[in-house]
Order: structure tokens, then C-alpha cells, then sequence
């Protein structure tokens, strides 16, 4: 909340808490003095969050607050916390509404004068960003692609030419068809750096440019278990006799409409001035893509 919001004074404070991502090392006093103070925890899954607080001792209330209940059933923590009650948001691991559930509870609680108090910790992306050695000044997270390949490269094609570094969250049984998907419609020189199983036993942490990344994750079933982060480098544009500016992208992309590929970069470089050879590769990631 910010100064100017209208706070409650006598409702519950609304919690917001990073649990760890694997290694249970990582949690932070804070975190555990809070699920310990609280009246209730709220968990993406009781059944997961019980062996956590077990570990640890804890014996505050779980009650479940998932994607499927979190909209309709909000209402029953607000309820509490209006009552004086302080209760503690927790998802399966890492931080809280990334890539999990926890948002519309937060909306609801700062709409009602709750106070809402963030506790920092284990984020998956952050982790697997700060190890990744891609610039990371400027970056892009953009969740969990889509499950199907045509909504996929769509995206990625929308992407393509991001020129922050990108973070992506993979289920294991999609890390291969997404790292195909990428090396298609990125190519296969695109720098790149799996996170799998961050913070746990088997943790990796492999760069490679895309397409050796996707060989390389193709030849090991082990690199498509568990959890993973994939790390992309940014577009850079072409310097120099390589710079193919945005019109003659749209010219060669109509022509390739209507021309066979060699054809079309002819025509295009007709018209552009740009390097015929050039054009061609591009036409080929066009059409590859597509």
C-alpha cells in the first residue's frame, strides 16, 4: 500500500511470503516468525505447504487458496483479516503471485484497507537471472509460454525482436518442444541458459546458443525433469552491411507472400538495397517460423 491508501486500523495484516524454490536453507527468519505469529496460512496446496511448516515446527492453520478458488472464495480470508486477524499468503515455492496464485486476494485485501505486507525471498527467475551472465539491467519475464505450438511461436514471434533479455518458466514435458520453438523463430545462434531444478540436488545451469542448447537437452532425457527457467539473450540489430531496417522486413515479408523464398529476396533487394544473401536468411526464418 501506498501513504495515500485509506488503511483499516482495525483489520488483520495480509502477509505476502517467499518460501523456498528447493532448498529449504533459503528461507528467511522473517518469513518463518510471520507463518508462526499469523492466524491462518494460505496455501496453493495444503498437502505441500504441511510438510513445510512440519519441517520447520509450525503449527498454523492451512486452508487452501488455489487458482480455482482463489476468485469465488477470496471473500473468506477478507472476512478474517476484517475481523483483526493476520493471515499469511504462501504458494507451493518461491515468491507469490509470480506465476502463481495470490492476485486477486491482494486485490481484494488492498481494496478493502487491508494492509498488505510483502515478505522477500526465493524467486525462481531471479535466481536463474543472476547466474545466467546475460545482461541483466534490463529484462523481460514472460511466464509460461503457451501450451500449444501455433499460440507458442506466435508469441515468440511477437518476441522475436525483444531487445531485454527474456525469462520463461517451462514445464519439463514442454522444455523440448519450447526449445525447438525458440530455435526456429529466434535461431539457433540466440544465447541462452537453462535453470533446471535451481537450489536443489540436481540444480543446472547450462548456456549454450539455442540451438546447442536444444541438442543438447534432446540427448538427455534427465535435462527434461523438474523444474525449469530458460534464460534468453535480447535481439541485437544488425550493424553495419548486416542492418535490415523494419521496411524492408514488411516488403520482403509481403513478397513471401507470393514468391517462392529465393524469388522473394531478389525482388526485395530490388527494391531495398539490401543484400540479397541477407534477405534470403531472413526469408528462410520467416518461412521456418511460419
Amino acid at each position: 500500500m501506498t501513504a495515500s491508501d485509506d488503511v483499516n486500523s482495525a483489520a488483520g495484516t495480509l502477509y505476502v511470503v517467499a518460501t523456498p524454490i528447493g532448498n529449504l536453507e533459503d528461507i528467511s527468519a522473517r518469513a518463518l516468525r510471520v507463518l508462526t505469529e499469523v492466524t491462518l496460512i494460505a496455501a496453493e496446496d495444503t498437502r505441500h505447504s504441511a510438510r513445510l511448516l512440519q519441517h520447520f515446527g509450525i503449527a498454523t492453520p492451512l486452508a487452501a487458496c488455489h487458482e480455482h478458488n482463489e476468485r469465488d472464495e477470496g471473500g473468506r480470508f477478507i472476512k478474517r483479516l476484517l475481523a483483526g486477524e493476520d493471515v499469511a499468503l504462501i504458494s507451493d515455492a518461491g515468491t507469490p503471485l509470480i506465476s502463481d496464485p495470490g492476485y486477486h486476494l491482494v486485490r481484494q485485501a488492498r481494496s478493502a484497507g487491508i494492509r498488505v505486507v510483502p515478505l522477500p525471498g526465493a524467486c525462481a527467475l531471479i535466481t536463474a537471472l543472476c547466474a545466467a551472465g546475460l545482461p541483466s539491467d534490463r529484462f523481460i519475464f514472460e511466464g509460461f509460454l503457451p501450451a500449444k505450438q501455433v499460440a507458442r511461436r506466435a508469441r515468440l514471434e511477437y518476441l522475436r525482436e525483444e531487445p531485454r533479455t527474456l525469462i520463461f518458466y517451462e514445464a519439463p514435458h514442454r522444455i523440448l518442444e519450447s526449445l525447438r520453438d525458440l530455435e526456429v523463430v529466434f535461431g539457433p545462434g540466440r544465447p541462452a541458459v537453462l535453470g533446471r531444478e535451481l537450489t536443489k540436488t540436481f540444480e543446472t545451469l547450462k548456456g549454450l546458443p539455442l540451438g546447442e542448447l536444444r541438442a543438447w537437452v534432446e540427448s538427455d532425457s534427465n535435462q527434461q525433469r523438474g523444474e525449469c527457467v530458460l534464460v534468453v539473450g535480447g535481439w541485437q540489430a544488425p550493424q553495419g552491411d548486416d542492418a535490415v531496417d523494419a521496411n524492408a522486413r514488411r516488403v520482403l515479408h509481403l513478397l513471401l507472400a507470393e514468391l517462392p523464398v529465393k524469388r522473394a529476396a531478389a525482388v526485395a533487394a530490388e527494391i531495398t538495397g539490401v543484400r540479397k544473401n541477407l534477405l534470403y536468411q531472413l526469408a528462410l526464418q520467416d518461412k521456418n517460423a511460419n
